[in-house]
């Protein structure tokens, strides 16, 4: 079934805390009939309307078609933590793409955060950015392997924003039981991810982007100029973006074969007023060290934001909430029994190395996604290097486009049952602790 409406309904925001803690825009029309562009965007999350944006303030025609709305997929659902780097250490960058690139790699990572803190600033200041995110471990080893990290990231990159934490100084910021120490990386941060969307959006328009929702592409055509065909209309470009990431419909083969879907979810407990304290002392979003991770931080109001509980098949299990809630009450026995207001999933995009698929998938059409995780800040920075590339600046693109991202095993047809077995074997090796 088409992943864009597998588990939504055409158009209709999912009942998340952030779209009940943000006022909704009014909808833009459908596309009807053909129009032209410079350049035709595919998507309306953090990629496309930051290609847009960047488009339009060089002084391009750009129009951007979503099948739902602005900020409908990953970019409004995500646990909103701007990480530092890539789901793939820097010391696995090097032995994978070299020094050089794995350093030209950092910068463009380090750019990325830096954009979306003065991004936030200039144009949505609501998204209230927030720096610090915390990373918790279980044993030793783990407690070796990320020194190691920070160690190696503050000789060689002088990269000197991470705060290494015992097991004391961990439960008296993070009150688990279960973590025997962490991180604290005070360069990066956290964001409420919907807002930001549309403080993006807000700024494409005002420099002359055209938005165009609930207008789902079919079909493009590798032409010159390029058809974006939807159900009711056309757009005739001379350049295409595709950044649908994990909502993309199997409209591109190439981009089927490296990206596949996954879903993640996430749950938002009553406000907890004064308990929100007993969970985090600091105003700070954390990760663990689990394959399947957990990710969570306090909102605005004090409720604990608590996601994770991934799934490789298209469709949302029935229950969403019963095996989410047991992850968070696991990590925080004092939560058993809290009220829980809202439980919603989303779709997200990996790929076999988990490093982001950036693709020229023809001459004039270009694409990005499987962020793997980290797309809050990435997504952004490939919108902005797909746009110089569009603008006759490729070095940049070219640098991310040089990611070795293979095909995965059996294909776009087999990639998730065969991912799903080898998912199931890691969720194992979680729960034994191995």
């Amino acid at each position: 079934m088409n992943p864009l409406y597998r588990n939504d309904r055409p158009g209709q925001y999912p009942d998340s805390w952030y779209v009940a803690s943000t006022d909704i825009p009014p909808e833009h029309p459908p596309l009807y009939g053909r129009i032209k562009a410079d350049v035709c965007v595919v998507g309306a999350g953090y990629t496309g309307l930051s290609a847009a944006l960047h488009l339009a303030r060089k002084g391009l025609d750009v129009v951007v078609l979503d099948a739902h709305r602005v900020g409908f997929g990953a970019s409004g659902r995500n646990g909103g933590q701007v990480g530092t780097g890539y789901n793939l250490d820097q010391q696995a960058l090097e032995k994978r793409c070299g020094r050089d690139n794995a350093k030209a790699l950092w910068d463009l990572a380090e750019e990325a955060k830096s954009d979306i803190r003065r991004t936030c600033a200039e144009i949505a200041p609501d998204a209230r950015y927030t720096p610090g995110v915390a990373h918790g471990f279980y044993n030793r080893s783990e407690a070796r392997d990320y020194n190691n990290g920070v160690v190696h990231l503050a000789e060689n990159y002088g990269y000197d924003q991470i705060e290494t934490i015992d097991a004391d100084a961990m439960r008296a910021i993070v009150n688990s039981p279960r973590y025997a120490g962490g991180i604290l990386d005070h360069g990066a941060g956290h964001i409420h991810p919907l807002r930001y969307a549309f403080g993006l959006a807000r700024a494409a328009e005002t420099a002359g982007v055209r938005l165009y929702e609930r207008s789902e592409v079919h079909d493009i055509t590798h032409t010159d100029p390029a058809e974006v065909r939807t159900n009711n209309g056309c757009v005739i470009a001379n350049h295409v973006i595709i950044a649908g990431n994990g909502y993309l419909p199997h409209i591109e083969r190439k981009i089927a074969a490296r990206v596949m879907p996954i879903n993640s979810f996430i749950c938002a407990t009553a406000p907890l007023g004064e308990r929100a304290s007993e969970i985090l002392t600091r105003d700070i979003a954390v990760a663990d060290s689990k394959f399947v991770v957990n990710y969570f931080r306090l909102s605005e109001d004090k409720r604990l934001l608590f996601g994770g509980r991934e799934s490789y098949s298209i469709g949302f299990p029935k229950d969403i909430s019963t095996a989410l809630i047991a992850r968070m009450t696991d990590l925080f026995p004092q939560l058993k029994g809290v009220t829980v207001d809202y439980v919603w999933g989303g779709t997200l995009a990996i790929t076999m190395p988990r490093l982001p698929a950036i693709q020229r998938i023809a001459p004039n059409i270009v694409s990005a996604g499987g962020y793997s995780g980290h797309g809050v800040a990435l997504a952004g920075l490939a919108g902005k290097v797909m746009a110089e590339a569009v603008a006759g600046q490729a070095a940049r693109f070219d640098t991310l486009a040089a990611l070795d991202v293979p095909n995965f095993p059996g294909g776009s047809a087999f990639r998730a049952p065969l991912l799903t077995l080898a998912m199931t074997w890691y969720a194992l090796r979680d729960r034994l602790g191995i």
